[in-house]
């Protein structure tokens, strides 16, 4: 099945009283993302990959250990991520759903230790790449950075927070300040309730 660009579940300038303008959302959604849905369309043709799911072509070509990874992963990978990362945040500010605030608390022993190392991890990142909570192979939380476009699919973990740490995500809004970004997400942006769905 050929990748397709996702409507935003929001307008375009549905985030920007919250820290995330529409120019960066008209730069990251329909230019950034529609380039890894065209990019990777064009490299799937012909392939063994061609009418796989998006999930199956990010575990298939993941290469661990590798320095950096091919064309098809990265571009299927970014495609995943940002699919989900749209999905993770809203304009709505509800509360964080009480099973979700239980196992962060279980794991983490308070919610703000939760926000602090997911911010730590964002920041802590070298170069490109997302911060992540996730539910682990053994059902516990977790926090972990990736590099680049590499996701917790390629390690069998299921992803319920994604950050995307690329500058373009945030340097029209935040120029270099990637730490104010990464609070920024964690208190005004999450969809939490999103979240607590992917338990």
């Amino acid at each position: 099945m050929a990748f397709e660009l996702p409507d935003l579940p929001y307008a375009h300038d549905a985030l920007a009283g919250k820290g995330m303008s529409q120019e960066t959302m008209e730069y990251h959604h329909d230019i950034h993302h529609k380039a890894y849905v065209d990019n990777g369309n064009k490299l799937i043709a012909g392939t063994e990959w061609e009418g796989k799911s998006v999930e199956e072509i990010v575990k298939g070509t993941y290469q661990a250990g590798a320095v950096a990874q091919n064309g098809i992963f990265n571009n299927a990978s970014q495609h995943w991520n940002h699919t989900q990362f749209w999905e993770m945040m809203g304009p709505g500010g509800a509360a964080m759903p009480g099973e979700l605030e239980a196992a962060i608390k279980e794991s983490f022993g308070s919610v703000q230790k939760f926000k602090d190392d997911f911010a730590a991890a964002g920041a802590g990142q070298f170069g490109s790449g997302w911060a992540w909570l996730v539910k682990d192979t053994d059902g516990g939380l977790k926090v972990t950075k990736t590099e680049n476009g590499v996701n917790p699919l390629c390690f069998g973990q299921t992803a319920l927070l994604g950050c995307d740490v690329w500058e373009h995500s945030y340097y029209i809004d935040f120029r270099n300040k990637r730490p104010a970004y990464l609070t920024n997400f964690l208190d005004n942006l999450v969809n939490w309730d999103n979240v607590a769905s992917r338990l």
